[in-house]
């Protein structure tokens, strides 16, 4: 009977050691390597990083590994990044790494990091600062806040700032404080001026405004100090195309004279901090001011000209008033002497006209009052005659009686009633009767 061969094993330890000498052996020099960040945090001044490399045409990784950046190595390389590229490593962000292989018994596997070429970092980040520029002016927006005008009494101004920030209570302080006695409404929309909250928490200060923008005139956006490094959230195509399509002017004082950040270029107006931007504001309001006291100098000037000129044409009449005075009187008297003679004349013919028009009256007017006398007595005679032969006398003398009802002539017996008293007057006496 043959033995089963006997198996040899390896504790864990003893397998892992003979992987990180072959490691060490095989890997012995360090690697430049590309990747992008998916994670970056620095816990008790190491840095941890997550990188990956992802498909050209999907954003699924290919390739991912863990590396490291030890205190002592990190505490020398965070600064000159930071200074060079102006922002922190962060997610999102390639990077050129010098990594060299360790594999550690208990851990594992990791990249070592040894150093870091801020350059690689500076052109990626050049590269997209260059296709958010190019994609703004593809849009045809990226110069549409400069056609905007500073209105000429900017007073009433909405402030993007930290609450806290002492660059805030610089601004409030500069515009309250001017040397003009200039008075401006500052009203303060909070948001994160650092960091990865600064696109979303802009963003919602500008809706905001936005909302009410008829309460002001321009629209600040100011960031009192901090790092230069932390002002890659003012480089990002959501918070450029808000700002470029805001309707309002928007003036940004939110870095140092070498650091322009997309923001920057988009913006109305660019100052360098949140004092520059109060000045500006001051200097605005003032130019402003002066203008209207130019405006009222030359107004005052040219009032005080016309009235000289109204003055001495006032002068030049007055002198010739007597001179034309005398002259409208002779014309006026000659002119009264024609009316009077035609007025007399004309009276003198209508005076002669109205004799003339009399004596023929008078020579007309007897033969007509006689005629007029004859016609009116032969009217008379016969009037006189027509009543003679009216007369009730004449009547009563020819036979006829008149009976009479309480003075009245009875004309119709059916209008008498029995005992009524009536008189029947004849020729010769009255005849008094009761009707039975």
């Amino acid at each position: 009977m043959i033995k089963p061969m006997q198996k040899k094993t390896l504790t864990l330890f003893e397998l892992n050691s003979l992987v990180r000498d072959v490691v060490e052996s095989s890997f012995s020099q360090g690697f430049w390597v590309e990747a992008e960040l998916s994670e970056a945090r620095e816990v008790r001044g190491h840095c941890y990083l997550e990188l990956i490399q992802k498909d050209l045409f999907s954003p699924t990784p290919v390739a991912r590994a863990s590396a490291k950046c030890w205190k002592s190595t990190w505490m020398s390389l965070r600064p000159k990044f930071e200074r060079i590229t102006g922002q922190p490593l962060h997610a999102g962000m390639k990077a050129l790494l010098l990594v060299t292989a360790n594999f550690h018994e208990a851990y594992g596997f990791s990249w070592i990091v040894q150093d870091i070429d801020p350059t690689y970092t500076m052109g990626d980040m050049a590269r997209k600062r260059q296709e958010i520029i190019q994609q703004l002016k593809l849009q045809g927006i990226f110069d549409m806040q400069r056609e905007l005008q500073i209105p000429m009494f900017a007073q009433r101004v909405a402030v993007i700032s930290s609450e806290n920030a002492a660059g805030y209570g610089d601004f409030c302080h500069q515009l309250e404080d001017n040397d003009y006695g200039l008075k401006f409404y500052p009203r303060l929309f909070p948001a994160i001026m650092q960091g990865d909250q600064v696109e979303p928490t802009v963003i919602a200060a500008l809706n905001r405004i936005n909302l009410q923008a008829d309460d002001f005139d321009v629209v600040v956006i100011i960031r009192g100090g901090g790092a230069t490094a932390d002002m890659s959230g003012f480089d990002t195509l959501a918070l450029a195309e808000n700002v470029a399509n805001f309707p309002l002017p928007v003036i940004t004082g939110i870095g140092h004279d070498r650091d322009e950040s997309i923001l920057d270029m988009i913006s109305n107006t660019r100052v360098k901090t949140p004092t520059a931007a109060a000045a500006f504001l001051v200097d605005n309001l003032a130019g402003v001011w002066t203008h209207i006291e130019n405006c009222q100098n030359r107004i005052t000037t040219h009032v005080n000209h016309r009235m000289d000129c109204e003055r001495h044409r006032l002068d030049r009449c007055a002198e010739r008033i007597p001179m034309l005075f005398s002259m409208v009187k002779a014309r006026q008297e000659a002119r009264l002497d024609r009316l009077s003679n035609s007025i007399t004349s004309l009276i003198q013919n209508r005076i002669t006209r109205c004799r003339y028009q009399l004596q023929l009256i008078s020579s007309n007017i007897r033969p007509a009052v006689e005629r007029r006398l004859t016609n009116e007595r032969h009217h008379l005679r016969q009037l006189d005659l027509r009543l003679q032969a009216l007369d009730p006398e004449i009547l009563l003398k020819r036979g006829y009686s008149i009976t009479l009802h309480q003075g009245r002539a009875v004309r119709n017996a059916d209008d008498l009633l029995p005992g009524d008293e009536i008189e029947t007057h004849v020729e010769h006496g009255t005849i008094h009767s009761v009707v039975k």
